[in-house]
């Protein structure tokens, strides 16, 4: 797994698609293809009220990645020092095996430029000691990203003051 955790507060999301627009503006990205999407999912009742649920999904930077597996020519990596799967953009050939291998659908065909794209967490920003820009686009603070071990504790702390003092 990678070394860092990308969660999801899920009851602070008002499903603006801020971290959508980010992550596309970040890579590039034209109209097509979403590394990083908000799903609606079924109502939940909340407070007496029904209400929608908006689930962030993205890459889960797999322990043994079958995206990584299935490239044929290595353009889809793990990187050692923290298990960042991602694309190689100049290596990459096109062939979408990488696409039919994720069974999460990580991996989103980019038509414009012909290749493969994906959420590296924004392996560039992590480098230069900055948060993935979906996570800093976040108006709500519904997305967290740290080390994997930290995200824990910081969930559990927000359910406690959510429980205790009926702050989201």
């Amino acid at each position: 797994m990678s070394r860092y955790y990308l969660y999801q507060d899920e009851q602070r999301c008002i499903f603006c698609r801020s971290c959508e627009v980010q992550c596309k503006v970040n890579k590039g990205l034209g109209v097509g293809p979403k590394p990083n999407k908000v799903v609606v999912t079924s109502p939940v009742v909340r407070n007496g009220q029904a209400r929608a649920t908006y689930v962030f999904t993205t890459c889960h930077h797999c322990e043994d990645p079958y995206c990584v597996q299935a490239c044929p020519i290595g353009a889809v990596q793990k990187r050692p020092k923290d298990g960042i799967v991602f694309i190689d953009q100049e290596l990459c050939v096109g062939c979408k095996s990488c696409i039919m291998a994720c069974p999460w659908g990580a991996p989103q065909w980019d038509e414009e430029k012909g290749i493969a794209v994906k959420c590296d967490y924004c392996k560039d920003r992590i480098d230069a000691g900055l948060k993935p820009a979906c996570v800093t686009a976040c108006p709500t603070n519904s997305l967290l990203f740290g080390p994997a071990e930290r995200i824990p504790a910081i969930k559990r702390a927000r359910y406690a003051r959510r429980r205790f003092t009926g702050n989201v």
